[in-house]
């Protein structure tokens, strides 16, 4: 029935989003489809959803057109988190089919036995609180890195943050599938997994809403850290309050873990993290930077801050921008606040203009463009591994080191997927370390 059906897929948002996608993917292949690029006319097109910006909700809609001009009689579907809390309005977007939710994203193929185009999207919605099982994925999206996904929901109440309302509670993946889907991953030739999820830290928990951790975190890295053919693991975000000072030991003696953590901060203030319900202050985030620089000086640390959230004065700002400035971490990734039905905070007194907004964001992206190039030259005359990714992008090929420094070599396809052992001398114009080959006397 599905031979010569063509599907494809566009993704929104995170990570754990990008694993997702993949193994839907791998459904559709599984039931006789053909998976096309996005950019390719296709018979149906699968839009995995994100809500946790305003933009994110509307690209939706110039997504779907973007679709729709490649063939006008496609089926369009969406799925993911927009699609579980608003899935009457993202129905009602002109050319929109089938509309899925949290629950009934994995299953997509049996919604779609007649791919005749509906007069208004049909919805198969849960509520979220019946999300209380696990569906294990992983990206392959690449042949350098793949996405695997071990944990998902969140039972944080963070005034800002839909996720809880659109993933549904903290469930985990079993161990033992975990290993096995890294295994898998590893017979691929893939040289990088990165872990992700919603909330990693709280790796353990099981089905059902089951409080009881099966297995810690660290247990979960401990086991990861076995496993044969796997070259570098990356710990994607973690929680401060999450991350324990033995996982970083761990990672800091580990040949597989790399010394790279992505640990969101929200924000510089202990006022406003309590206004936001973060489970930790700005102390334990100090200590945890601090460890990590103790044990692996040559560590990248990463930083999620929101700026301007309900109440954050220009003083309470600042406070955060000086905090910041002065705490050994290596880039940002800044977020503008902005207002989220049903949350708490779009309740909250002191509204932020969006002008000031805009204005604050931009300050701490430059404060991140300072830490990145400080970061990139304390490790020139370092010697370290880069692993070359697939793309051509102006004639060169990019890769990371395992301290995640981009690094840049005129483009040869023999590179894609290896890993070369190289000394940073150098950062370019455009701010990426340069290393040549050639002049390094070393034939790729």
């Amino acid at each position: 029935m599905n031979v010569d059906k063509k599907v494809a897929f566009y993704t929104l948002g995170c990570k754990l989003n990008f694993s997702e996608t993949s193994t839907i993917a791998r459904n559709f292949v599984n039931e006789g489809f053909e998976r096309v690029e996005f950019e390719e006319k296709a018979d149906i097109y699968v839009i995995n959803t994100c809500s946790v910006t305003d933009n994110a909700d509307k690209r939706f809609k110039s997504i779907v057109k973007s679709a729709l001009k490649k063939n006008e009689e496609a089926f369009v579907i969406g799925v993911g988190c927009y699609a579980q809390l608003k899935p009457e309005e993202l129905a009602a977007v002109d050319g929109v089919d089938l509309v899925l939710g949290a629950t009934e994203k994995f299953n997509v193929t049996s919604y779609i036995n007649d791919l005749t185009k509906n007069d208004i999207g049909e919805v198969h919605s849960c509520e979220i609180e019946d999300a209380d099982f696990y569906v294990g994925s992983y990206s392959i999206g690449d042949r350098t890195r793949a996405f695997l996904k071990v944990q998902d929901g969140c039972d944080y109440k963070c005034t800002y943050c839909t996720i809880p309302l659109a993933r549904g509670i903290s469930r985990s993946d079993t161990l033992e599938n975990v290993l096995k889907n890294a295994k898998e991953i590893s017979e691929k030739g893939i040289k990088e997994i990165v872990l992700t999820g919603v909330n990693i830290g709280d790796y353990g928990k099981g089905e059902f809403g089951n409080k009881k951790h099966e297995h810690t975190f660290l247990e979960l890295v401990q086991a990861l850290d076995k496993v044969d053919g796997i070259n570098r693991l990356r710990i994607s975000s973690i929680e401060p309050n999450l991350l324990k000072d033995e996982t970083i030991d761990f990672v800091s003696n580990s040949n597989i873990f790399v010394p790279h953590f992505h640990i969101p901060l929200q924000s510089g203030s202990d006022t406003l993290l309590k206004k936001m319900k973060r489970r930790y202050l700005r102390k334990v985030y100090t200590d945890r930077a601090a460890k990590i620089k103790e044990v692996m000086p040559n560590a990248c640390i990463g930083v999620d801050v929101i700026v301007g959230f309900p109440g954050e004065t220009d003083e309470l700002f600042l406070e955060t921008y000086n905090y910041l400035a002065d705490l050994d971490i290596s880039y940002l990734h800044v977020f503008t606040y902005s207002e989220r039905p049903n949350t708490e905070a779009v309740e909250m007194d002191g509204a932020v203009p969006k002008k000031t907004r805009a204005k604050r964001s931009k300050m701490l992206r430059g404060l991140s463009v300072k830490k990145r190039r400080a970061f990139y030259e304390s490790q020139l005359g370092n010697t370290l591994t880069v692993l070359f990714e697939s793309e051509n992008k102006e004639g060169y090929i990019h890769g990371f080191t395992e301290n995640y420094v981009k690094v840049k070599t005129p483009w040869n396809p023999d590179l894609v997927n290896t890993l070369h052992t190289i000394t940073l001398t150098k950062i370019d114009e455009d701010g990426l370390v340069r290393f040549d080959f050639v002049d390094a006397g070393v034939i790729a």
